[in-house]
């Protein structure tokens, strides 16, 4: 009993009610709008202001008459919405790319201590960085991978910002959300909130960031002790044998006010699916941060057979055992016994079932099937992710190593060797998954692939700054070009493809 008591999150903080998405404000409106296509993005009228309040809206919607007449349907949105706008990020001369870099960042912070009525927004008490292009809010992976390069630029003062506007969503909502906006609330994304707290120097806020690493960890496992073998509720999962492990899920099963009219069509394509659990399905992939890859799909190409939530992801779990082992060693340092013994075994427990579930006999790590009991056959570069956190044991990373080989293109590190059209899938490379890998195999002695992964990588960035001086989203990595696929448009800024590039351009 002292244990569990133990493992029990400290706060005592109040959680503000969760405020409703704009779908879920505007009902029909919103539905009829994203269906007419007004915007050649969905995500343009999920971040409008509203002019008015919902009351005098949704009044005068009623007596509009027009849902079926585009025009008429746009000219009543722009007159009671201001739509955002999408400042591009650039520098006004060619800079050699470590200074660019450095000058983007300026360009790329945001202040939000209060939002317009009624808009998706959500405050943050400091300032933080934006991913850049359409991505106008903070984001929880991606920052951690963009901060990687503000130390370098000078910018400590900006982590002790990100750090505490994390802990303030935390202390607000009881998790991080995916990002700043209320649509994203109903998910998180991957847990790296331990590393982000890693990188504060204030040695006196220890106590409180550990106690939201602690809110977030109950986020995650929540509904986990009273599981039976076999069972699943949200976030958790119980195996047969007892074991417990994580899985992506979303509390929402309706259509991404992000991406309503994506989703909708889907659904109606798809029959034979029960359109809750596709909407699911689909949410928990974007919790995941691969919105959206093969590794999702029954049959690794179509996206009407996604099935995340039957898979308990080997990069989830990673980054659960690092959560686990940074608050046992936080807990340490606050000599607090029961927390450190309790988060130790978790963790303990954790990296054993890893080492075990998540093995592929033929030679790497990957999702743990709920539904066949054994690994995935799916090979993706998430396989890096146990190398990362140190969950591998010698030979298992030996054998990662050599399956990441196949993965390394003149460009950079491969998503997966499926090309699906999804941009999780080849021949697109990410900057996170560059960083995963390079680490990870580092980690444990493997530096001939990690050089490889860093200087392709570093090339494909160059020549595209080079012919536009700009930094991607994504490359495609086979070309050495910009990448392609999924429901948008390549962007540019770019976050998380600064804080990496700058970090492996430092290491020179």
């Amino acid at each position: 009993m002292k244990t569990r008591l133990a493992l029990l999150p400290l706060t005592l903080v109040a959680l503000a009610a969760t405020p409703l998405s704009p779908a879920q404000r505007y009902g029909a409106l919103y539905r009829d709008v994203q269906m007419a296509q007004l915007f050649p993005d969905s995500k343009t009228f999920a971040d409008a202001e509203p002019r008015r309040g919902d009351r005098a809206i949704l009044a005068a919607y009623r007596l509009c008459d027009c849902a079926t007449d585009k025009a008429k349907l746009r000219a009543f949105v722009l007159a009671n919405f201001t739509l955002p706008i999408t400042p591009s990020g650039t520098t006004q001369q060619r800079l050699p790319i470590a200074q660019h870099i450095d000058q983007l960042w300026p360009q790329l912070t945001r202040v939000t201590t209060r939002v317009a009525p009624g808009s998706s927004a959500l405050t943050l008490p400091h300032r933080y960085v934006v991913p850049g292009g359409r991505f106008r809010e903070m984001y929880y992976w991606d920052s951690w991978f963009s901060m990687l390069g503000l130390p370098l630029a000078g910018r400590q003062d900006l982590v002790e910002d990100q750090v505490r506007n994390f802990g303030s969503l935390v202390d607000r909502y009881g998790h991080i959300p995916n990002g700043t906006r209320t649509y994203y609330l109903s998910r998180s994304q991957p847990p790296v909130f331990y590393l982000i707290q890693a990188m504060s120097r204030d040695a006196k806020t220890l106590a409180t960031r550990t106690r939201q690493l602690r809110a977030e960890h109950a986020y995650w496992m929540a509904g986990a002790d009273r599981l039976r073998p076999g069972e699943q509720h949200a976030r958790a999962v119980r195996l047969a044998d007892g074991t417990l492990l994580n899985r992506y899920w979303d509390d929402r099963a309706d259509p991404r006010d992000e991406s309503y009219r994506e989703d909708a069509e889907l659904a109606a394509a798809t029959p034979s699916r029960d359109a809750g659990q596709l909407y699911r399905d689909l949410r928990a992939a974007a919790e995941s941060g691969w919105d959206f890859s093969s590794r999702w799909l029954a049959d690794g190409r179509t996206l009407a057979t996604i099935r995340t939530t039957r898979l308990a992801p080997v990069d989830l779990n990673s980054l659960m055992l690092g959560m686990e082992r940074t608050i046992a060693d936080n807990c340490r340092a606050l000599r607090d016994t029961a927390c450190t013994t309790g988060f130790a075994a978790r963790a303990t427990a954790r990296e054993a079932a890893i080492r075990r579930l998540m093995w592929n006999p033929n030679g790497y790590f990957a999702d743990y099937d709920l539904d066949t009991g054994r690994p995935a056959d799916a090979r993706t570069a998430a396989m890096a992710f146990p190398l990362f956190v140190g969950a591998a044991s010698p030979d298992q990373a030996t054998a990662t190593a050599e399956a990441l080989a196949p993965f390394i293109g003149q460009g950079g590190l491969r998503t997966t060797l499926t090309a699906s059209g999804q941009q999780w899938d080849d021949p697109n490379g990410w900057a996170p998954l560059q960083w995963i890998a390079i680490q990870g195999l580092r980690r444990y002695g493997h530096a001939a692939p990690a050089d490889r992964i860093k200087a392709a990588w570093l090339a494909s960035v160059q020549r595209e700054y080079a012919s536009s001086g700009k930094l991607l989203e994504k490359y495609d990595v086979r070309e050495r070009r910009p990448g392609g696929g999924g429901e948008y448009p390549n962007q540019d800024g770019f976050g998380w493809t600064n804080g990496v590039t700058r970090a492996l351009l430092a290491e020179r």
